[in-house]
């Protein structure tokens, strides 16, 4: 019964725009709501965890916590980037607590069981007794680190936490063709071209706010003097991602005119053109004729969101002024969208509020994206 009553009212998130409803308070406030919300759509989904730029090096390690689950970013001596969970199989020991480079094996802190940076359990000291590094009650063969299923796209490393999902090519196929011309090398611009924005909001409202273009006018007056409300256009594909188009992009120059080289190869359409997308359920991506970047919505708490910004080139070396430029040009327009899902936040603390209604002519991608969630919480609570 309980569930019956926080789960009503899905079916208006699900109705047509004309008469729809956002997602109740509930889904932004209750922890027992976002719980089951947590499972159906970001746990058995292919959800952005990080990106290969975290870890560009042989060894290279890095912690992550993705809902309260411990996992180890890790490249390995092969260079492919691999997710396992961060613990011992052991006694559950955290095995790596903060980044680094693994020389040798990853040795756990509590009783040094050690690990190859393929998972495999290499070594058990004194586990049979002092001096006796073998047991026959433990198989290393079957003891090795437990792999979480991951896939890389456009750098960044996706996870399905439950094991259970639909290959991510499948998935996504869609925008894999849409955007196929930009299947081709692209290179992180560094230590300057990432940065993080810590902000009081449930994941999703950032989510909601990136999709559509309809705020622009009133949130991004800058961006809006030249790509106006009225040159973009709206991306929608129901139950995998949606977000919007400009016509009109202008590529960044110095004061000699100078701008970074094009990702070659492109058709006429990215001459001007740019397409902003939120692939469900946490990535938020953009593209460019010369560059191109990824968010990343780590959830944190159900109200608050840490986005992990990464900025890519179509070439490895490009020119650090400019490069630094960009970065903060568009820092700058993230900023601004601040107050705004931090508004809508505390907004959902106010009794009644029925999840709002959508512009039918206005909110299509977001309202794409509320109904994606609504039918998947819908369908693991009805299961």
């Amino acid at each position: 019964m309980a569930d019956d009553i926080r789960f009503s009212g899905l079916e208006d998130v699900q109705a047509p725009i004309e008469r729809a409803h956002g997602l109740p308070n509930s889904h932004y406030t209750d922890p027992a709501t976002i719980a089951v919300e947590n499972r159906a759509v970001l746990e058995t989904t292919w959800a952005g965890l990080a990106v290969g730029a975290d870890v560009p090096a042989v060894g290279d390690a890095k912690p992550i916590t993705l809902l309260g689950q411990p996992l180890l970013l890790l490249r390995d001596d092969n260079g492919q980037v691999r997710v396992f969970q961060n613990i011992c199989r052991h006694r559950g020991m955290i095995l790596v607590s903060e980044p680094r480079k693994i020389e040798g094996a990853i040795r756990c802190p509590y009783h040094s069981w050690c690990y190859a940076k393929d998972g495999r359990l290499v070594a058990t000291p004194h586990v049979g007794g002092p001096g006796q590094n073998a047991h026959p009650g433990i198989d290393r063969a079957t003891l090795g680190l437990v792999e979480v299923r991951s896939h890389i796209w456009r750098d960044v490393v996706f996870v399905n936490l439950s094991g259970d999902a639909a290959p991510f090519e499948e998935i996504h196929a869609d925008l894999i063709q849409r955007w196929a011309e930009f299947e081709q090398p692209m290179y992180h611009g560094g230590a300057d071209s990432t940065f993080q924005l810590e902000v009081a909001t449930n994941w999703k409202l950032a989510v909601e706010n990136y999709c559509e273009s309809y705020h622009l006018p009133w949130v991004h007056p800058g961006l809006n003097s030249y790509s106006r409300l009225e040159d973009h256009y709206h991306i929608e594909q129901p139950g995998r991602y949606s977000g919007q188009g400009t016509y009109v992009y202008r590529q960044l120059k110095d004061e000699a005119g100078t701008t970074f080289p094009d990702f070659p190869g492109l058709s006429a359409h990215w001459d001007t053109g740019a397409e902003y997308v939120a692939l469900y359920p946490n990535v938020l991506l953009g593209v460019h004729r010369d560059h191109a970047y990824a968010i990343l919505l780590e959830p944190v708490a159900h109200d608050r969101t840490r986005e992990h910004v990464h900025l890519y080139y179509p070439t490895e070396t490009t020119d650090p002024v400019l490069r630094d430029r960009n970065t903060h040009q568009w820092k700058d327009v993230f900023i601004e969208d601040i107050f705004v899902v931090e508004g809508m936040q505390r907004g959902r603390a106010a009794p009644g509020f029925d999840g709002g209604r959508f512009s039918p002519a206005m909110d299509g991608p977001t309202h794409c994206f509320h109904a994606w969630v609504a039918s998947r919480v819908a369908a693991m609570a009805a299961g």
